[in-house]
C-alpha cells in the first residue's frame, strides 16, 4: 500500500464513537458529559487507556488537557496534533468533539496497522471544558493553554454550585504537572461535524475551514422592583421581565440587522423571584453575538447597549450588561488549510471552503501553532441536540483526510 492510498478503518472509527457514547447517556439518544463530572473522568479514562493501548505517553496539564503521543523519527521536532473535546452540552450528541478526539485516535491506530514511521511526533489532544456549559466561558483551558486567560483565572471558574474548575480537576484526577502552553505544537487539525446545515445542502464531504467567526459573549442583568400581581396598576411597574422579553426581540432583530452572517442568540434567562403571582424584579440574561468581520461584529455590541439603554431607561429599569468573553475573527493557517484541500482532492472528496460559525479550541490554539480545521456534514446541521447524526461514511472521510493532512506536516 502507498501513503496516497492509506485509509482509516470506518468500522474501528465508529465503534469506538458507540463505546465512547454509552458513558453519560442522554434520555433521548445523545449524551450529557459535562466538563469534569463523573461521566467526564470515565470518558477520559477510556481516551487513555486507548491510547495506552495504541503505544502512546501521556501527558496531562494544569489545566486538564490531555496530550497522547505517538513518537517520530526526530524527537527533536514538535508534534503534529489533532483532537478537540470530550464534553458536552446537558443534551449534547455523540460526535460533536468527540469525533475529532476519537478520529486522531483513528490516525494513530492506522499508523499502528501500517508500521508507519513519522519524521514528527503524533498527538492527540483532549481540551477541558470545552462546551462551557457547565464553567463559563467556553474553550477556557484552551484559552489558557494559548495564553488568552491565566492559569488562576481558568482553575477560579465556578459553576452553579460554586465548584470550581481547579477543585474539580483535583477531585477527578485530572489535575496535572505540565504548565499549560509549554508544549509546543508543530501543526494542529481540528476534525468537526459542521454543526450546522450548508455542507448537507451544498452535498460536499468536506468542508475545509478557513477561519471562525468573532464572537461576544455577554451577561446582562435588569433590575426593576418586586411588587404584587394583583394590586400593582400597569402604569406603575417595573417589571424586568417585559424589559428583558423587549431587549430579546431587539437582539434578533440585530443579526437580521446584518445578514447574511451575522447571528444572536439569548440562550439562558432566570427570572426572580419567579413567582407566579409576584411581578419580576430581576432578570437575568446571557447574549451572544458573532460575525466573521470584527468591525461588524463591534457595531453588533453597541446597538445591543443603546437597545438595552431605550427599552430600559423610560421604563425605570437599571440594566448592568457584562462583557465576559471576546474571541476575535479567526484567519487559520494558509499552508494547514492548503493541506486539508490537497488531501480532500487527493482522496476525491467534494469539498468548499467554509467559515465555522462555531467557537472551537482551533480557534484558541491558532494563536500559537499553526492551525487549521476540517469539517464534515451533520444531519440538517443540528447540533447541541441528542438527535445530533453523522454518517459513518461521512466521519471516516473526514478521518481519512486527517491522516493525510497530518502526514504532510508530520514530514521533515
Amino acid at each position: 500500500m502507498t501513503l496516497k492510498n492509506l485509509t482509516v478503518d470506518q468500522d474501528r472509527l465508529w465503534d469506538s464513537l458507540m463505546e465512547m457514547a454509552k458513558i453519560g447517556p442522554g434520555v433521548a439518544g445523545g449524551n450529557c458529559r459535562l466538563a469534569l463530572t463523573d461521566f467526564d473522568r470515565e470518558g477520559r479514562d477510556l481516551f487513555v487507556r486507548w491510547c495506552q493501548e495504541a503505544g502512546c505517553s501521556i501527558t496531562v496539564d494544569k489545566m486538564g488537557n490531555i496530550f497522547a503521543r505517538r513518537p517520530g523519527t526526530d524527537p527533536s521536532l514538535a508534534p503534529v496534533t489533532t483532537g478537540s473535546h470530550l464534553d458536552t452540552q446537558p443534551t449534547g450528541g455523540k460526535f460533536d468533539g468527540v469525533f475529532g478526539v476519537l478520529a486522531g485516535l483513528e490516525v494513530i491506530r492506522t499508523l499502528n496497522d501500517h508500521a508507519i514511521e513519522t519524521t514528527a511526533p503524533i498527538e492527540v489532544s483532549v481540551w477541558t471544558n470545552e462546551e462551557g456549559s457547565r464553567f463559563a466561558p467556553a474553550m477556557i483551558s484552551s484559552g489558557v493553554f494559548a495564553g488568552v486567560f491565566d492559569l488562576d483565572y481558568g482553575h477560579s471558574r465556578s459553576d452553579v454550585d460554586g465548584k470550581t474548575i481547579g477543585e474539580e480537576l483535583d477531585r477527578i484526577g485530572y489535575l496535572g504537572d505540565q504548565t499549560p502552553g509549554e508544549h509546543p505544537i508543530r501543526a494542529f487539525f481540528e476534525a468537526h461535524i459542521e454543526q450546522g446545515p450548508i455542507l448537507e445542502a451544498e452535498e460536499k464531504t468536506i468542508g475545509v475551514v478557513t477561519g471562525a467567526q468573532g464572537q461576544r459573549w455577554f451577561e446582562v442583568t435588569l433590575t426593576g422592583s418586586e411588587s404584587h400581581a394583583g394590586t400593582t396598576p400597569m402604569n406603575r411597574r417595573k417589571d424586568a421581565l417585559v424589559a428583558a422579553s423587549r431587549l430579546v426581540t431587539a437582539i434578533n432583530e440585530i443579526a437580521l440587522a446584518h445578514p447574511p452572517h451575522a447571528v444572536t442568540t439569548v440562550g439562558m434567562m432566570q427570572v426572580s423571584p419567579n413567582s407566579r403571582n409576584t411581578i419580576p424584579g430581576s432578570v437575568f440574561l446571557t447574549v451572544d453575538l458573532r460575525h466573521p468581520d470584527d468591525e461588524t461584529l463591534s457595531k453588533m455590541e453597541a446597538e445591543l447597549r443603546e437597545a438595552c439603554a431605550a427599552i430600559c431607561d423610560p421604563a425605570g429599569i437599571t440594566a448592568e450588561i457584562e462583557d465576559i468573553w471576546y474571541s476575535p475573527p479567526i484567519a487559520f493557517n494558509p499552508d494547514c488549510v492548503a493541506a486539508v484541500r490537497k488531501a480532500a482532492d487527493v482522496a476525491g472528496f467534494g469539498n468548499m471552503d467554509i467559515i465555522s460559525g462555531a467557537g472551537h479550541d482551533a480557534c484558541y490554539i491558532s494563536r500559537v501553532a499553526p492551525t487549521a480545521m476540517i469539517f464534515v456534514p451533520c444531519e440538517d446541521g443540528i447540533s447541541h441536540n441528542e438527535s445530533e447524526s453523522a454518517t459513518p461514511g461521512d466521519l471516516a472521510a473526514g478521518c481519512n483526510v486527517l491522516l493525510h493532512a497530518m502526514l504532510e506536516r508530520a514530514s521533515a
